[in-house]
């Protein structure tokens, strides 16, 4: 451990570099630990805090400008891909987006403290068509925040981290071999956590095909779109009759959903995830014609199957049915 420490000391502007710009490309080890030793060794004067503060901020920035063009230029592809190999999946868009509704692009910032979503804010950022300047600004703000919490951190608690490193340099070779089994727990840990939910939210989906045919022969299902606001904004088209209602608002009006009519429920999470807990939290709560639409708003695009523009100020209860022809929602442009 001595020896990690002594490389540190000799490569420790490089070391930062690597270790947050990895992080943050969506790699699962954890910058934290050098950062906190980064600042334990700036208090005894073996490292310059100011330096490892700039390049550690430097790795973060980088790695984040990268994910924001994918996203820019690759859109939904690039989420897909993050959703498909985060250890997180049910935090995959959906919290992220969350983050950008309540707090804007101070989200950004406040993404860097939240496992899992600082590698899914910048291309979300970009795919949301946020001007370069101003994430370049927002994002440098959050990555020196972030950095320096944990020099800082480091600095204050410098004895309590130099027990732990002598403790650690007790175990001689062994320390290493520990440290990585831990890693390897956690994120095996993580993926296993991963599949059972996944397994958990695979029930029957409906396809877009087979929805349109029930539109076609008049059954009239409830259509439920759950996206975000955020992304409501960008693309205020909804798949035809469908009501857009927020995650919260459902569990709310719970009571107007009729049991003896097929809901089908829909977002845009390239997993999604969100549609299928929704889903499966109605279906535990009595409602069990429920069911997630396999592919979501963006395969239903695919197919050219006809949308409307979102509707302002609906009312109308869940139980006299979305798009009915008693209480079919006014479509106002905006």
């Amino acid at each position: 451990m001595g020896e990690t420490l002594g490389f540190l000391v000799r490569h420790g502007p490089a070391v930062l570099f690597a270790a947050v710009f990895i992080e943050q490309i969506g790699v699962p080890l954890p910058a934290a630990p050098w950062l906190l030793a980064a600042g334990a060794l700036s208090a005894t004067g073996e490292m310059n805090w100011f330096g490892a503060l700039c390049t550690a901020t430097l790795g973060s920035v980088l790695a984040d400008l990268i994910w924001f063009y994918l996203g820019r230029y690759g859109g939904n592809g690039v989420l897909s891909f993050l959703c498909r190999i985060s250890l997180e999946p049910d935090s995959c868009v959906r919290r992220t987006q969350d983050i950008f509704t309540r707090y804007g692009m101070r989200g950004v910032i406040a993404a860097k403290f939240i496992p899992g979503l600082s590698t899914l804010a910048p291309p979300l950022a970009g795919s949301s068509g946020v001007r370069a300047s101003r994430f370049f600004w927002f994002d440098t703000l959050g990555s020196l925040l972030y950095a320096g919490c944990f020099v800082l951190l480091g600095a204050l608690f410098s004895r309590q981290l130099e027990q732990i490193i002598n403790a650690l340099a007790g175990l001689g070779s062994s320390a290493l071999g520990v440290v990585v089994a831990l890693a390897a727990l956690y994120i095996g840990y993580k993926y296993f956590q991963r599949h059972r939910l996944l397994s958990e939210l695979r029930m029957a989906r409906i396809t877009v095909d087979e929805l349109h045919q029930k539109q076609e022969a008049g059954e009239n299902p409830i259509i439920l779109d759950l996206r975000s606001p955020v992304e409501l904004e960008q693309n205020p088209s909804l798949i035809r009759g469908a009501l857009h209602m927020t995650m919260d608002e459902v569990q709310l009006r719970l009571h107007e959903i009729p049991r003896d009519r097929d809901i089908v429920l829909y977002c845009s999470c390239p997993n999604e995830v969100s549609s299928a807990r929704m889903a499966l939290l109605l279906h535990r709560k009595g409602v069990l014609r429920v069911r997630p639409l396999l592919g979501g708003i963006d395969a239903w695009r695919e197919r050219n199957y006809p949308t409307e523009l979102r509707a302002i100020g609906v009312t109308s209860p869940l139980a006299v049915g979305v798009g009915s022809p008693e209480r079919r929602p006014t479509i106002q442009m905006w």
